[in-house]
């Protein structure tokens, strides 16, 4: 990843809105995910985003099930356990009848309900040896970046793949010794993909929406410092699946569980910051523009940040319809640019605003993040000249 030398770069975090059909369509032609991928990548270039990607209409837009295909090893079963996660929150038993308004409406995670639904309808067993199976669909992930891309360099664009500690909810083991093997073994097989879309020249984006989110399902009980320990086994898996590519090209993506809810028990940033920062990245993008999380910039000025780091805050946000004003969008930039430096701070979204923003409040948000950002850039680096 670049660092912002003489402006504010701007990207987004993976998911953006598809073509209608487009992810409901199961045997999608390599033409129509081609001509789909390509006007994705000139919409991004129209808005101003700098560091782009195929909106990841190549997995179907979901973050964790189109790995369901390219591993072996797990045959499906009843959803059960992401089930029993999902409800078990504080969160959702604090707010149970808001959870269950939104579940029965559809509108947990879209409120037009314009965006496929989202829910489990299967978990996973792991029955046998995990490998990565998905050496095809990947080749023609990364065949559409690359042919959309044009002039643009591949340096400047991502594909995204999964944290091994975001596939495990929802699987079970019934074939590795223990639970550590297990998550090794995803990692293993995730390795293959983290590791083909690098040598194709693109930065690696890991998702981890899972991770933070555990905190008021399973962390509560085992205390800070036990769920700090149970992250950084995990946190180990990733770092050896990662260990063959270079830190400079690896994104990772924090986030808190996306859907549309209170979030009023989710862990501090300050309690899981240094586990985000021992993962092996050069750029870590994260939550910083809900209302939920907005306060944590705070965070940075006690925090030190490696000098060789970049981070990647979220300045616009799904959790709202509300179109942030460019004015707002600047503020929050350089509220960490203060901090961390301007050349250390790339505008980001909270999360994919594919399935969790109306298209067109999506697209107007990222023109508003790429404005923002303009702007900022004009005050930090008049403030420097001036200096």
């Amino acid at each position: 990843m670049r660092r912002s030398t003489d402006r504010i770069l701007t990207t987004h975090v993976g998911a953006l809105p598809a073509p209608p059909g487009l992810w409901a369509n199961k045997n999608v032609t390599d033409a129509e995910l081609a001509q789909a991928v390509r006007d994705v990548v000139a919409k991004q270039r129209e808005v101003g985003l700098d560091l782009v990607n195929e909106g990841e209409f190549t997995k179907g837009g979901n973050w964790v099930e189109f790995v369901n295909s390219r591993l072996s090893g797990f045959e499906p079963i009843p959803a059960g356990g992401s089930a029993e996660l999902l409800f078990g929150s504080k969160d959702w038993q604090e707010f149970d009848d808001f959870y269950k308004c939104a579940m029965e409406g559809g509108t947990l995670f879209e409120q037009t309900r314009s965006a496929p639904n989202q829910r489990r309808t299967m978990d996973w067993g792991c029955t046998g040896r995990i490998e990565y199976t998905g050496q095809a669909e990947l080749a023609r992930e990364i065949h559409c970046l690359r042919s959309a891309l044009g002039t643009i360099p591949a340096s400047d664009a991502f594909l995204t793949s999964t944290a091994p500690s975001s596939l495990e909810p929802g699987r079970q083991n019934s074939f590795y010794k223990t639970q550590e093997e297990f998550v090794f073994a995803l990692a293993d097989a995730l390795s293959v993909e983290y590791e083909a879309i690098a040598r194709a020249g693109f930065n690696v984006q890991v998702d981890d929406a899972w991770m933070a989110a555990l905190w008021d399902r399973i962390g509560i009980p085992m205390g800070l410092e036990g769920f700090q320990r149970y992250c950084a086994l995990r946190v180990e898996a990733l770092n050896h699946a990662l260990r063959n590519i270079p830190e400079t090209q690896i994104r990772y993506h924090l986030c808190w569980g996306s859907w549309h809810g209170p979030h009023s028990h989710d862990i501090p940033l300050k309690d899981i910051v240094g586990t985000m920062l021992s993962i092996k990245a050069q750029t870590y993008l994260f939550e910083a523009a809900n209302v939920r999380h907005e306060h944590e910039f705070r965070v940075w000025e006690t925090v030190k940040l490696p000098d060789h780091k970049i981070l990647a805050p979220g300045v616009v946000t799904h959790s709202t319809p509300l179109v942030e004003h460019p004015e707002l969008v600047a503020s929050r930039i350089e509220r960490f640019a203060n901090i961390v430096g301007r050349e250390r701070v790339i505008a980001s979204t909270d999360c994919g605003m594919g399935l969790r923003c109306h298209h067109q409040v999506a697209w107007a948000k990222l023109k508003s993040l790429t404005e923002g950002a303009a702007i900022a850039s004009r005050k930090l680096w008049a403030r420097a000249s001036a200096a």
